[in-house]
């Protein structure tokens, strides 16, 4: 009997396939390769919402705990290449009053640890800062492109993966657990993102999708080795290419990149830069996010052994290993989930 199905491969389902690994459960996870938000995700980390200069709930656990994941797991899967990248993160000032609004915030309980009080002048070609940058602390990415591919096949290797779709007809629970096919399993985690519309048991949650189109752009003449985040983040890749996104489209849900989309991202990269640049890629990808902003985590209010981790929306790097392992300790030990992450704040809704 397997501990536990894991539908989907994506930042959701890949933390919790190894928080269960590395609790000494057996897995087996399905992956259809159908959704591609993590393949082209920013894959930031960021402790601040810095639109509204407000903390995230557990933002420094979150940190702590994605460093010791990532770290982690670039030590398991014996990659050449790293995965988790510490880089600092500046927000651009465009007028003194943007600088004052800054510093009110530093001053703020639960912010004045994440958002740096001393003004960087530091200037970078390609870039006009006449009124300099804000620094925000405890900053990075990961490469989720490389985590995927890794991931999956490192799965592969150790025959816990199911290139197929999951038929959820088929199903079908007993004393012992449930039954899929010829598998017998104790729990399903279903870690679909956008996918989850197709799920009969969880598709009645409110999640709902917001499309995200972002560049792969060459700029010879931009000398950044930080990451940029104004109202597009730049984040470089070396070799004088940088990861430039994102738009947020709540109306299209295709993973189809788009002429207005280009337009629009062409249009804020010009606000910034004051170079030339080249796109040499286009990507696109529906995030799985909630109205509230918060994940969707528990379990099926009929069915026990059914749970589903979702909803990390733009943080998914950020919140996937630290929700996983809320869910896990409920799963396993009933330690009660919060109940702004549990399902259990939509149940007997309209």
């Amino acid at each position: 009997m397997v501990d536990y199905l894991v539908v989907g491969s994506g930042l959701a389902g890949i933390a919790f396939a190894e928080t269960a690994l590395a609790n000494g459960k057996t897995i087996l996870v399905f992956d259809d390769d159908s959704q591609n938000s993590t393949k082209v995700a920013g894959g930031l980390f960021n402790p601040v919402i810095l639109k509204r200069f407000s903390k995230l709930q557990d933002g420094a656990a979150q940190i702590d705990y994605l460093q010791r994941f990532y770290a982690d797991l670039e030590f398991k899967l014996k990659l050449e290449q790293r995965l988790l990248f510490n880089v600092p993160m500046l927000r651009k000032f465009f007028s003194v009053e943007e600088q004052n609004n800054w510093f009110i915030a530093s001053d703020k309980p639960g912010l004045s640890e994440f958002l740096s009080v001393d003004l960087v002048t530091k200037e970078y070609s390609g870039i006009s800062s006449p009124y300099g940058f804000g620094e925000v602390l405890r900053t990075g990415y990961v490469d989720t492109a490389l985590l995927r591919s890794a991931y999956i096949r490192y799965l592969d290797e150790i025959g816990m993966l199911l290139n197929q779709s999951v038929d959820y007809r088929a199903i079908a629970f007993d004393a012992a657990g449930i039954h899929y096919n010829e598998i017998q399993a104790k729990h399903i985690v279903f870690a679909e993102g956008f996918g989850v519309h197709a799920n009969p048991f969880f598709n009645y949650l409110p999640l709902d999708g917001t499309k995200g189109e972002l560049f792969i752009v060459n700029a010879p003449e931009l000398n950044l080795d930080v990451i940029l985040n104004t109202n597009v983040f730049i984040l470089p890749l070396g070799n004088s290419r940088f990861k430039v996104g994102a738009t947020y489209n709540w109306q299209d849900k295709t993973a189809l990149p788009t002429e207005s989309g280009k337009l629009e991202l062409v249009a804020r990269l010009k606000e910034i830069l004051n170079c030339d640049f080249e796109i040499e890629e286009h990507l696109a990808g529906v995030r799985p996010t909630v109205k509230d902003r918060k994940p969707l985590l528990g379990t099926h209010p009929e069915y026990q052994n059914l749970h589903i981790l979702n909803g990390l929306g733009t943080r998914g790097v950020m919140l996937g290993p630290y929700m996983a392992n809320l869910l896990f300790e409920n799963i396993e030990n009933n330690v009660p989930l919060n109940p702004s992450i549990d399902i259990k704040r939509f149940w007997n809704k309209d």
